[in-house]
């Protein structure tokens, strides 16, 4: 190396890596505790994503420390499920990537036309706009009366507003331009109905739905589907969590049923890899074969 070579290190200074170290076991205590007191296990999820949501609630709640929310946490309810709130963050749409739900048109409705009955799961469903996308999708299609949807969801708050299947009216121009995008076959304002500020989806979209609490990282399967959609869920979760979902899947699927996952996920590098066999590669849809 001459004179006139130079290197750029990133040299964390002492200081900064005692910091860092304290806000990892900060959040490990906060963690942990959540789990032992609450039943609620956020141990496996992504460090760089919970970290800001963690610290999110720490300003939110004028506190000055993780140790502060901590504290707050374990000595109130009320500040835990506004945590929970924080770190499940539901992003959702009505018909949410088009060509997802045009490719399930194409794809999986023909596979579920053979099913004398139709369970789907849509597992972290959010506020429950893809739930009700699906709804109105196998309604269309002539197959929502032979069907049963399960939503569910960690966040409760969510989960009421799915129940409610009330939405803001200034949503519904993004949302009509995706059902169609999707192929919708009728006028999507056949589905809701405006009043002030708000639509109100119609009750018999309601009718084969089942809302029920569930989280992916401490609970079990609960039924046996056709479908598992399971969409941008598990971008959060680190790689020993993100496998423990996939076998929970796994084992809630019937054979030859179908797994949805989100645009970013895929099953390669997970124990289950060779247990399906692609259906659309590009919307990451995977049919299970043993």
């Amino acid at each position: 190396m001459t004179s006139g070579d130079f290197y750029d290190f990133d040299v964390q200074s002492p200081q900064d890596a005692g910091e860092n170290e304290r806000e990892t076991i900060e959040i490990e205590l906060l963690l942990e505790g959540i789990h032992r007191l609450y039943g609620h296990d956020f141990r496996n999820y992504a460090l760089p994503s919970l970290k800001r949501r963690i610290w999110h609630s720490v300003h939110g709640e004028n506190l000055k420390s993780i140790s502060g929310l901590q504290e707050k946490v374990l000595h109130d309810r009320a500040y835990f499920d506004r945590l929970v709130h924080n770190l499940s963050i539901p992003v959702t749409e009505m018909f949410r990537d088009p060509e997802m739900f045009r490719t399930f048109r194409e794809k999986v409705i023909p596979i579920l036309r053979t099913y004398p009955y139709i369970r789907i799961w849509h597992a972290g469903c959010s506020t429950g706009e893809e739930v009700y996308s699906m709804a109105i999708l196998l309604h269309e299609e002539g197959l929502y009366d032979k069907a049963r949807i399960y939503a569910t969801d960690m966040n409760d708050r969510s989960l009421a507003q799915a129940k409610e299947g009330i939405y803001n009216i200034q949503k519904m121009k993004l949302y009509t331009k995706n059902y169609l995008e999707a192929g919708g076959k009728r006028s999507f304002s056949e589905y809701y109905t405006a009043k002030y500020n708000s639509v109100i989806f119609h009750p018999f979209l309601r009718k084969n739905m089942i809302f029920a609490e569930h989280n992916l990282a401490t609970d079990r399967s609960f039924n046996e589907f056709n479908v598992i959609l399971c969409r941008n869920v598990m971008i959060y979760f680190n790689d020993t969590l993100r496998n423990g979902v996939h076998k929970l899947f796994h084992e809630s699927l019937s054979n030859f049923g179908v797994l949805v996952l989100g645009s970013k996920e895929s099953i390669s590098f997970t124990d289950y890899s060779d247990c399906y066999e692609p259906l659309d590669r590009v919307e990451k849809m995977y049919r299970k074969i043993k």
